[in-house]
């Protein structure tokens, strides 16, 4: 098993994201209970925890997917979602709230490609229909990112003609189309069979070791061992432990931790 990067991106730099107090409730139940995190540049961070705990909740906010109840969350020094006036946060429209998504990437349990698009047509969709890049420029760089997750050959195939794996794959290289300075990955291979998991993950180690922004919600504890900057479990929509990876996963100090990590491992 390959040890956890040794540098620390946090080293002297300012947060990428930022999270204060973040509260988010739906309907009676509060599913965040005031959430405080960092990411630096360069980190991975890893989450962690049992299903419900406000996981993916969590990663959804942090690109105003979900709108918060309370609390601040803030990227590259944007407030995410929300302009503040007399400290009082005021929502975004959904052209300027598109505009900040334009940065963030974000990979999701299902694959969610056009179906009756290439995984080419998939990957340059964006760049040329939104970020308004020119087309061939997009297709270079779509080969480039076909090659990067190792599926150039496959430019041409349908979502159908597509494994799971493959699919996520080309789902990660359709994010990084945007050249986003942060990536959300919520548990990107939770719907994969179990073979097909490993050229998925090999695809995030490169990433991480490339130096991308990462916050993944996973529960593939040998990744976020191996991987991560820094572990944080939630349970119950708190933060109950985080640290790196050799403290959280291999000498968690809370008993809803250790429990966690006996049942996965």
């Amino acid at each position: 098993m390959t040890a956890a990067r040794e540098t620390d991106p946090r080293a002297g730099r300012e947060p990428l994201v930022k999270m204060r107090g973040v509260r988010k409730h739906f309907g009676q139940l509060e599913v965040l209970k005031g959430i405080n995190m960092d990411v630096y540049p360069g980190q991975v961070t890893c989450l962690l925890g049992p299903s419900g705990s406000g996981k993916s909740t969590l990663l959804r906010c942090i690109n105003h997917l979900e709108t918060i109840d309370g609390g601040r969350i803030s990227v590259d020094g944007e407030l995410v979602g929300y302009r503040e006036k007399h400290s009082v946060l005021h929502e975004m429209n959904p052209r300027e709230v598109a505009r900040q998504r334009r940065s963030i990437g974000m990979v999701f349990q299902k694959f969610n490609l056009f179906p009756h698009k290439t995984a080419l047509e998939n990957i340059i969709e964006a760049p040329v229909g939104v970020a308004k890049r020119p087309r061939q420029e997009a297709i270079a760089e779509g080969h480039r990112l076909l090659r990067q997750v190792g599926l150039d050959k496959w430019a041409d195939r349908y979502p159908s003609q597509l494994s799971g794996g493959q699919q996520q794959r080309i789902a990660i290289a359709r994010a990084l189309a945007m050249k986003p300075k942060l990536m959300l990955f919520d548990e990107p291979t939770s719907a994969l069979d179990p073979e097909l998991v490993g050229d998925v993950l090999s695809v995030m180690r490169d990433l991480a070791a490339g130096g991308m922004t990462m916050v993944v919600v996973t529960h593939e504890i040998g990744f976020a061992r191996s991987a991560a900057d820094e572990v944080v479990f939630m349970d119950g929509g708190v933060v109950v432990e985080s640290g790196h990876p050799s403290r959280v996963i291999d000498d968690p100090q809370h008993e809803r931790t250790r429990n966690f990590i006996n049942s996965v491992l």
